[in-house]
């Protein structure tokens, strides 16, 4: 996309009350959005094949929300704390692949024991139990990516 038509937008966006606009042009696609508080629009060219938009499903409760329909009756958590994943990353239950994992079914923990760790960009960060009790689960798989807000442990 030619840098004058991006300009041309931006003026364009500046001179209207319109947050945000996005256009499309064969591959290519540029998204400009107004930054509240006296910031600057942003020009970042996007190149992705576009996607069919799906139909809304309704959803009723967080667990159809996170799974896309209703959850599933084998797949219910056990009974106790649920420690659940503080962010997106790479799930690992050892600090590295030769060391034992951090916790295994049965043993207690102490808050602010750590569980295991979630790579996220190169960080590897700690997941600490919040509560004392014995680990009931553990459902994270190493080496496995783990969504935000995952159930990861249950601690009883």
């Amino acid at each position: 996309m030619d840098l004058r038509k991006i300009k041309k937008l931006i003026d364009l966006l500046e001179e209207s009350n319109l947050a945000e606009i996005e256009i499309k042009e064969g591959e290519e696609s540029v998204r400009l959005a107004r930054v509240p508080k006296g910031g600057v629009a942003v020009a970042a060219p996007q190149y992705a094949a576009p996607a069919a938009p799906a139909a809304p499903m309704p959803m009723n409760s967080p667990v159809e929300a996170a799974t896309g329909g209703s959850a599933k009756p084998g797949n219910a958590l056990p009974d106790g704390h649920v420690v659940r994943a503080p962010m997106v990353g790479t799930f690992y239950a050892s600090s590295s692949p030769d060391k034992p994992p951090f916790v295994s079914v049965g043993q207690a923990v102490k808050a602010g024991d750590t569980l295991a760790i979630i790579e996220a960009m190169k960080m590897f960060n700690p997941i600490e139990a919040d509560v004392s009790g014995t680990v009931v689960a553990i459902l994270g798989e190493n080496g496995h990516p783990v969504e935000f807000d995952q159930p990861l442990f249950v601690i009883n």
